[in-house]
């Protein structure tokens, strides 16, 4: 697995409480579950939640009858089953989104929200995102929007070298991208997504005007906006809600969860410690109710 693109690895990182509890982000919180709220459907079978860290958002998902949280993190992992238990509705998967383990047309929602901006092959990481789905089944996309206002009034004072209107992604520190709407769109449609609804979100992310101006407020303002990125798209996060096209029948939800990254075979033997594929037998290792599919534990 050597040969794939570099991954962002948060493994030991305090993302949780140096980033978001405590640090002045309840208004990022509330707008982006705003907008989460009007792109996914509200009840389903089952959702993938690709990159989905130490659980932020997954009780949003209280509709679904299988939710799995899926991070390269195993760290952030644990961090969730303590906020979110292990009845086993929620599922811990460690995983390399280039080397995916869902099972191909497995799932009828997903959702990737704070994680494309540190992928350096997107259409790879969406392509990968788009196999697990069944036709018809909706992924909502959020992205880092390169061609937000900040960066346009920097880029007109020549406070910044590059354009926020071209398309290619910028990398301003490594692996942390932002991108343009209309390269995202190109990408989603490249793998086989339509994009049916785009919100602008997060209009307000200054934090004078956090300190400022009460939360409730600046979200109910925020709430208003969001529909304007259907035809501006100019606030620094954008969410977009695709829908996987095709004609052919999927998988059965209520199939495998898994393919072993190996060799894409569902035949897998889950048991308590182990998971040994049956078509390559390959062991992946699943430790305290977490799944690791990053690298195998041993062939056979």
């Amino acid at each position: 697995m050597s040969d794939t693109p570099a991954i962002c690895n948060y493994e030991g990182s305090s993302y949780r409480t140096d980033f978001w509890e405590g640090r002045g982000r309840q208004y990022e919180d509330q707008v982006e579950r705003v907008a989460l709220r009007r792109l996914l459907p509200p009840t389903g079978k089952r959702l993938v939640e690709v990159g989905g860290g130490f659980g932020r958002l997954t009780d949003e998902f209280t509709g679904y009858q299988q939710v799995v949280i899926m991070d390269y993190s195993r760290s952030l992992l644990e961090e969730a089953q303590k906020r979110h238990g292990t009845d086993g509705r929620i599922i811990y998967v460690a995983a390399n989104i280039y080397q995916s383990p869902l099972a191909t047309g497995s799932y009828d929602a997903a959702t990737m929200i704070r994680v494309i901006h540190h992928m350096r092959d997107v259409p790879a990481a969406l392509g990968q995102v788009r196999a697990a789905l069944a036709p018809g089944a909706t992924f909502v996309l959020e992205f880092a929007n390169k061609r937000n206002f900040k960066a346009m009034l920097r880029h007109l004072l020549r406070l910044q070298k590059w354009s926020p209107y071209s398309l290619e992604p910028v990398e301003f520190v490594e692996l942390n991208f932002d991108f343009h709407p209309r390269y995202m769109a190109q990408s989603l449609q490249q793998v086989g997504f339509s994009t049916e609804r785009r919100l602008a979100v997060s209009h307000f992310r200054l934090g004078i005007l956090k300190r400022l101006v009460p939360m409730r407020l600046l979200v109910g303002l925020d709430s208003l906006l969001q529909p304007t990125g259907q035809f501006a798209a100019y606030a620094p996060s954008i969410f977009t809600q695709n829908i996987a096209q095709g004609d052919n029948p999927p998988a059965a939800l209520d199939g495998p969860l898994f393919k072993c990254p190996q060799c894409a075979s569902t035949q897998l033997d889950d048991q308590s410690d182990v998971v040994v594929c049956q078509g390559c037998g390959t062991h992946w290792d699943k430790r305290d109710g977490i799944y690791d599919f990053r690298e195998p534990l041993s062939h056979s």
